[in-house]
C-alpha cells in the first residue's frame, strides 16, 4: 500500500526537498522548547509547571500567525505557481495587516494583565507569580513575531524553505545560549530562572527581525515591506477572507481548545498532572516533526502545482503525500517510545508525577499518527486547494462540541482518575477520521483558486 510507484517518484523527490529543511526548522523549534524544560528541571518544578501554563497564549497567537502564514501559502503559492509575483506582494501585505494588530493586543495584554492571564490557568499563587514574570518578559518577541512569520510564509509559498530555514537557526541556537545565560546567570548576568526564558526569547526575535530584514533588503522579488499593506485588490482581499479567515480561525479554534486541555489539567488534575504534561508535550513535539513537515512541505507544492492548472499531478501528488504522511506519524509514535526511558530518567517529577509522564507518553505513542493524518489533509492537501472551511467546521465540532465538553465532564463532574481524563482529550484526533478521510476522497479540495488581472479589480 505504501509503495512509491515510478510515476509518483518525482513529486516524492520534490516533496522531499521541500521537506527537508522544514524539518530542520520544526526540530530547532522543537529543541528550543526542550532546552527550556530541560534547564528549567535544575530550577525547579513549579518554575516549569508556571512557564507550562503561560506559553498557552503564545501557543495561541503561534495558531494565529500559522493561520495567517498558511492563508499567504495558499493564495501566494498558487499565483507563484501561475507567475504573479505582484499579487503575491499583495497577499502578504493583507496578512501583515492583521498579524500587526493581533500581535500588538497579544503585547499589551502580556504587558498589563499577566496576573490575571495566568488565573485563567491556575489558582496557585506561585505558579501566578511565576507565569506573570515570564509573559511581561516575552511581550516584545510578540510584536517581532508578527513581522517574521509573515515573511517568512511568504518565502516557503515560493520554494525558499532554505532561507527561512536558515533565519530560525540562528534565532533558535541564539535562543537556547540566552536560555542558559538568562535562567543561571551567567558571565554575570541576572538569575531570572522562567523570566530568563521571556528574555532569551525577546532577544533572539529581535536579533531574528533584524536578519529577516537584512534578506529582504538583498532579495530581488520576496521582501518585507509595510508599504504592501496598503496595496488595493477588492477581489484578492475577498479571497484572502474567503480562504485564509477559514484557515486562521481554525487554527485559532484549535489551539484555543488545545490550549483549555492544559486549563482542565490545572484547575482540576494537580500539579503533578501540570508537570507532566509539559514534558509529554515536549516529547510529542518532536514525535510530530516529520508529519508537520511533511503537511507544510507537501502543501506548498500542491498549491503550486494547482496554480499552474496541474490537476492530475497535483492529485498523485497529494496520494505520494499521504503515504509520507503514514511513514511519518509511524515514525513519530517509534521516536516517543524510544525517548520515554530518557525522559523518566531525567525529569524531576514526583513519583507521582513520574508515574503520569509514563502513561502520558504511552497514550502519545499512537496518538501522533492521529495527528499525522489530520494535519496533512487538513492543513495541507485541503488548503492548498484554498479549501480552508472544512476543515474550520470538522476541528471546531470535535474540539469544542466533543473533547473538551468530554474533559470538563470527566474532570470536574465525574472526577475520574487524572489517567483516564487525559485519555479521553486524546481521542480528539480519531473521531474526526471518518470525515476528513472521506472528504479527501470526495476530491474538492482538487481547485485552481487564481484570478486573471487581480490587481486591477
Amino acid at each position: 500500500m505504501l509503495t512509491i510507484r515510478r510515476e509518483e517518484r518525482a513529486v516524492f523527490g520534490r516533496i522531499l526537498k521541500l521537506t527537508g529543511p522544514i524539518i530542520l526548522q520544526n526540530l530547532l523549534s522543537a529543541a528550543v522548547n526542550s532546552a527550556d524544560v530541560v534547564m528549567l528541571n535544575f530550577v525547579g518544578q513549579e518554575h516549569i509547571s508556571a512557564v507550562s501554563l503561560a506559553t498557552q497564549y503564545a501557543t495561541v497567537l503561534f495558531m494565529i500567525l500559522y493561520g495567517l502564514g498558511t492563508g499567504v501559502t495558499m493564495l501566494s503559492a498558487q499565483y507563484f505557481g501561475k507567475g504573479d509575483m505582484r499579487a503575491v506582494d499583495a497577499v502578504e501585505g493583507i496578512a501583515l495587516r492583521f498579524s500587526v494588530g493581533v500581535t500588538l493586543l497579544f503585547s499589551v495584554a502580556v504587558l498589563t494583565i499577566p496576573e490575571l492571564m495566568m488565573r485563567a490557568f491556575t489558582p496557585d499563587p506561585d505558579l501566578i507569580s511565576i507565569g506573570a514574570g515570564y509573559l511581561r518578559n516575552v511581550s516584545v518577541a510578540y510584536l517581532c513575531w508578527g513581522l517574521i512569520e509573515i515573511y517568512l510564509a511568504t518565502l516557503r509559498s515560493v520554494g525558499r524553505v532554505a532561507v527561512s530555514t536558515a533565519l530560525n537557526t540562528v534565532a533558535f541556537t541564539l535562543n537556547i545560549l540566552l536560555n542558559a545565560v538568562f535562567i543561571f546567570g551567567l558571565f554575570g548576568a541576572p538569575k531570572l530562572g522562567a523570566a530568563g526564558v521571556a528574555l532569551a526569547t525577546s532577544i533572539s526575535r529581535i536579533v531574528e527581525l533584524a536578519l529577516t530584514l537584512i534578506v529582504s533588503a538583498r532579495s530581488k522579488d520576496v521582501r518585507l515591506k509595510l508599504s504592501y499593506m496598503f496595496i488595493k485588490s477588492k477581489l484578492l482581499f475577498r479571497d484572502f477572507l474567503k480562504m485564509a479567515m477559514p484557515a486562521t480561525l481554525n487554527d485559532v479554534s484549535w489551539g484555543l481548545a488545545f490550549s483549555m486541555y492544559s486549563v482542565i489539567i490545572g484547575q482540576f488534575l494537580g500539579t503533578d498532572m501540570v508537570a507532566a504534561n509539559s514534558f509529554t508535550s515536549l516529547v510529542r513535539n518532536f514525535g510530530t516533526v516529520l508529519c508537520f513537515s511533511v503537511a507544510s512541505g507537501g502543501g506548498i507544492l500542491l498549491g503550486q502545482m494547482l496554480g499552474d492548472g496541474k490537476m492530475e499531478e497535483a492529485d498523485r501528488g497529494a496520494t505520494v503525500l499521504m503515504k509520507l504522511t503514514v511513514l511519518s506519524g509511524l515514525a513519530g509514535g517509534l521516536i516517543v517510545l524510544a525517548a520515554m526511558p530518557f525522559v523518566l530518567r531525567f525529569a524531576s517529577l514526583t513519583e507521582t508525577g513520574k508515574g503520569f509522564l509514563k502513561g502520558m507518553l504511552w497514550i502519545n505513542t499512537y496518538y501522533v499518527m492521529g495527528q499525522a493524518v489530520n494535519t496533512t489533509l487538513i492543513a495541507g492537501v485541503f488548503r492548498a486547494g484554498g479549501d480552508s472551511r472544512f476543515g474550520f467546521v470538522c476541528d471546531t465540532i470535535d474540539m469544542w462540541l466533543y473533547a473538551l465538553p468530554l474533559g470538563f465532564l470527566s474532570a470536574a463532574v465525574l472526577k475520574l482518575p487524572p489517567m483516564w481524563v487525559y485519555f479521553l482529550l486524546c481521542t480528539d484526533e480519531f473521531v474526526k477520521w471518518p470525515w476528513v478521510i472521506g472528504h479527501y476522497r470526495s476530491k474538492k479540495w482538487l481547485r485552481n483558486v487564481t484570478r486573471e488581472n487581480v490587481l486591477e479589480q
